[in-house]
């Protein structure tokens, strides 16, 4: 879908129409950000099957974790794990786990033994064919837990027609977390607060991003962790490459510094991805848009279609 914010103009299109889509002097931005296979079983002490998904390493042998039956997992218990692993919980943080691991566990262990984390709205096992599908073609550095899945839209040959067509490319990468899946539960919007986030921004990204903003030239943001990453990082009126963490919400009343076009998937209800897209194209244009979506019958969410907004 094509919506444009000037003359809330609603348009259809297939994601082969974006090299013509975009102006010729556009730079596209797209998160690499490589989805870990971040979910995995462990059975208790008394043979149940305990699910867990790994958010994020500390030191080499323990991860914050979320946790299925999670009343039952309290500090001191015990797991035991595929290729004779163990672990045990050391603490609780708000509604996560610390595990410790032994032997310590590393991305080669989960790829192995790990499973996709799929979204929670996808009832069903991930398959072998999930292993690449919920994963960008430039996907390049381990540390997700859901797919920038605006990304999923773009193949080796969309990218080439928009390297011909004079398209510059670049990459950011922001690490997504469980974040993405939690809805906004405040009575008011502005009062919902964002999961901390690590990202980073290469040194040639900066450079690109901060020429295109002196010419005048339109940024477009692959994704809503892509927008995230640019919005964070520019300072004293400029992109700042290097590292660094963001909550950084989005919502109507934001003035955008960097992005000027965004490609999005379409976002499930009381989302702050959805409420990031209305501050970006309005409330009133996004609502029109879903409604539309709904008519015609888009695919809603990870694994559906994209609109672009101009």
């Amino acid at each position: 879908m094509g919506v444009q914010r000037k003359g809330h103009i609603i348009s259809h299109h297939s994601i082969q129409d974006l090299p013509r889509l975009l102006p010729k002097d556009s730079l596209l931005i797209m998160n690499n950000s490589r989805v870990r296979r971040a979910r995995i079983y462990g059975t208790t002490e008394q043979g149940g099957q305990v699910e867990f998904l790994l958010i994020e390493q500390r030191g080499q042998a323990q991860w914050k974790a979320m946790v299925s039956k999670a009343k039952k997992q309290k500090p001191g218990r015990t797991y035991s794990f595929p290729g004779e692993v163990g672990a045990r919980i050391l603490d609780i943080e708000n509604e996560f786990r610390i595990l410790e691991f032994s032997p310590p566990i590393d991305d080669a262990y989960l790829d192995r033994y790990g499973h996709m984390p799929l979204p929670p709205y996808i009832r069903r096992q991930d398959t072998p064919e999930d292993s690449g599908r919920y994963q960008t073609v430039y996907a390049s550095h381990t540390g997700s837990v859901a797919a920038p899945t605006a990304g999923l839209h773009l193949t080796e040959e969309i990218l080439g027609t928009l390297k011909e067509k004079g398209i510059e490319q670049a990459h950011v990468t922001l690490h997504v977390g469980i974040g993405t899946f939690l809805p906004i539960r405040t009575e008011e919007v502005e009062a919902h607060t964002m999961h901390t986030e690590h990202y980073t921004v290469p040194e040639r990204t900066a450079e690109l991003v901060n020429s295109a903003k002196k010419q005048g030239r339109p940024v477009c943001a692959v994704g809503t962790t892509s927008v995230r990453t640019l919005e964070s990082a520019w300072k004293n009126g400029a992109l700042q490459s290097g590292d660094g963490h963001t909550d950084l919400y989005i919502y109507p009343g934001y003035q955008f510094q960097v992005v000027d076009q965004m490609l999005t998937n379409f976002h499930t209800p009381e989302s702050s991805l959805l409420v990031m897209v209305s501050a970006f194209a309005g409330k009133d244009l996004i609502e029109t848009a879903y409604r539309t979506a709904i008519e015609e019958r888009y695919r809603f969410f990870s694994y559906g279609d994209a609109m672009l907004i101009q």
